[in-house]
């Protein structure tokens, strides 16, 4: 089977469609199969001299390599301490590995350089390793980045799919949908009445003042490719639960929502890079969106549903009118080559 472009991978979850899941489970997972790879979270959680230690990596192809709200850069940084912060760690380091397409204008690349760094100084994160390469003119999409990072677990919790029980409430700390419809709008030359940003942010502070809090987390997870429905398809397969969501209570600004029904886009689906789902217990709920109505980007957060206890591995949602359905991955990504 050729492998397309629409086939973004990543290890610690798909973050994509039905070809990105078939690609982990039939070929990542046995080969590089272990324990911390088995948890199917956003990092690998590994001890080292009695101290917890989170520990990442992703590649970014975005296309264009600027956008409304950010750039590749931003979203390589953001999208590496986002994933440790899912993990509960406080980022520390990161590496940035650079594969470069013949003729690029240097120009651009300090660009992206710059809001690399602007980026990690507001994360309180250093990048301290890298690396670069050269390809051949046409044979790279401009620039490639990859990424790595470390962060320290600071408390005792174990936060990930494995955690997640019955009852819990599932929180989401803001509107969704804007970095897909960003990158869609320049993309395809689009103006929207409402000009959509990017919602590209760190995700570290709000999941330290939850921690901070004292509050019981049992699962993180940030929003990148796939959107909010497949994260949570993800983490309902893992767990084997059915997570049960409200369409009413999911936050979508009036110009995402917008732009998705000109494209005939569903906002569920369409990436972010600074949203995340929150999983505690229902009497947590109240104070948990407190603590994020004050420090998560793109507020309010909302209550959007409960996790019912299953076997059935599955997302159920409740439409505006009431009836229900069962969410499903994608065949394909709805929008390639946007994180």
């Amino acid at each position: 089977m050729p492998i397309s472009e629409r086939a973004e991978i990543t290890i610690g979850h798909g973050g994509g469609g039905r070809l990105t899941e078939e690609l982990i489970n039939g070929i990542f997972r046995p080969a590089f199969a272990n324990p911390a790879l088995e948890c199917r979270h956003d990092g690998a959680v590994l001890q080292a001299n009695g101290a917890r230690l989170a520990f990442t990596t992703d590649a970014h192809v975005v296309s264009p390599l600027f956008f409304p709200g950010g750039d590749i850069g931003r979203v390589a940084v953001n999208g590496t301490v986002n994933d440790l912060a899912m993990c509960g760690a406080r980022p520390l380091w990161l590496s940035a590995g650079f594969v470069l397409e013949e003729g690029l204008p240097i120009e651009t690349l300090r660009r992206v350089a710059a809001s690399m760094s602007e980026a990690a100084a507001a994360a309180g994160v250093t990048i301290v390793a890298g690396d670069t390469k050269v390809v051949e003119r046409g044979k790279g999409d401009g620039l490639y980045v990859t990424t790595a990072g470390v962060g320290l677990i600071e408390h005792d919790l174990s936060i990930g799919p494995a955690q997640i029980r019955e009852g819990d409430a599932v929180i989401l700390s803001g509107d969704v949908g804007r970095h897909g419809m960003a990158i869609m709008a320049v993309r395809e030359g689009l103006a929207f009445e409402s000009p959509i940003e990017s919602d590209c942010a760190p995700l570290s502070a709000p999941v330290g003042a939850l921690l901070a809090a004292g509050l019981e987390v049992h699962c993180l997870r940030d929003l990148t490719r796939g959107g909010l429905a497949t994260a949570l398809i993800e983490l309902a397969e893992a767990r084997k639960v059915v997570i049960a969501i409200d369409e009413s209570a999911v936050p979508v600004s009036e110009a995402v929502r917008g732009a998705c029904e000109i494209l005939g886009l569903e906002p569920l689906y369409v990436a972010n890079e600074g949203r995340f789902v929150c999983f505690v217990p229902e009497a947590d709920a109240p104070e948990a969106l407190g603590v994020l109505a004050r420090t998560a980007p793109g507020g309010p957060p909302a209550v959007i549903g409960r996790v019912r206890a299953s076997t059935a591995g599955e997302v159920s949602l409740r439409s505006v009118i009431g009836a229900e359905r069962i969410l499903h991955r994608l065949s394909g990504e709805q929008l390639p080559r946007i994180c």
